[in-house]
C-alpha cells in the first residue's frame, strides 16, 4: 500500500495530466491515509486538492464546499499561509460562479495575509487575479491599477504579463501616471 505522501504525489501527477477523476480518487485515498495518521494539516491539503479537481471539472459548488472544510482546518491550526491559499482558490471559484462580491472578499483576505507574511509572489498573483476580475466587472481603471500593482510584485513575468506591463507603462506615460 502506498504511503499518504506517495498517494498525494500520484494525485498531483494525475491532476497535471488532466485525469481529474483518477486524481480525485487518489486524493481521497491520500486524505483517508493522512486522517488515519492524524495529520490534520495534510487532510486540509487533500481537501484543497479535491476542491481544485471539482473546480477543473466545473463543479464549483462542490469545490467551494470542500475548500471551506480545508479553510476551517487551517483556521483551527492557525496556519494563516495555507488559509490564505485556500481563500485565493475560493476567490477563483466564486468568480466562476459569478459571485463577484464573495470573490473580491476572498481575494482581499488572501492578499492581506500574503502581504503580511511577506509572500511577495503569492501577493502579486492574488492582486493580478483581483485586477482581472475588476476589469471583467467593467472597473477598467481600478482593475488596471490592481493588476499593475500585482505585476510589480512578480520577478518572472510570463509573455502576456510582460505585454500588459508594457501597455500599462505606455498608458502611464500618456496619462502622466506613476
Amino acid at each position: 500500500m502506498p504511503s499518504a505522501h506517495e498517494l498525494q504525489d500520484q494525485g498531483v501527477k494525475l491532476f497535471e495530466q488532466k485525469d481529474y477523476e483518477a486524481a480525485s480518487r487518489v486524493f481521497h485515498q491520500a486524505l483517508d491515509a493522512y486522517e488515519a495518521e492524524g495529520e490534520r494539516d495534510m487532510v486540509g491539503e487533500m481537501q484543497t486538492n479535491i476542491g481544485l479537481v471539482h473546480r477543473a471539472l466545473g463543479e464549483q459548488q462542490q469545490a467551494l464546499d470542500i475548500m471551506q472544510q480545508a479553510l476551517n482546518i487551517f483556521t483551527e491550526l492557525d496556519d494563516h499561509l495555507r488559509a490564505a491559499m485556500v481563500l485565493g482558490n475560493m476567490g477563483g471559484v466564486y468568480a466562476a460562479l459569478g459571485d463577484k462580491e464573495q470573490a473580491y472578499n476572498c481575494y482581499r483576505q488572501a492578499a492581506d495575509i500574503f502581504e503580511e507574511k511577506g509572500e511577495k509572489k503569492l501577493y502579486g498573483e492574488t492582486l493580478i487575479a483581483m485586477g482581472d476580475l475588476q476589469v471583467r466587472d467593467g472597473k477598467l481603471m481600478v482593475g488596471a491599477a490592481t493588476y499593475e500593482a500585482g505585476l510589480e510584485q512578480l520577478d518572472n513575468l510570463n509573455t502576456s504579463q510582460k505585454v500588459i506591463k508594457g501597455l500599462l507603462g505606455i498608458r502611464n506615460r500618456i496619462t502622466g501616471g506613476s
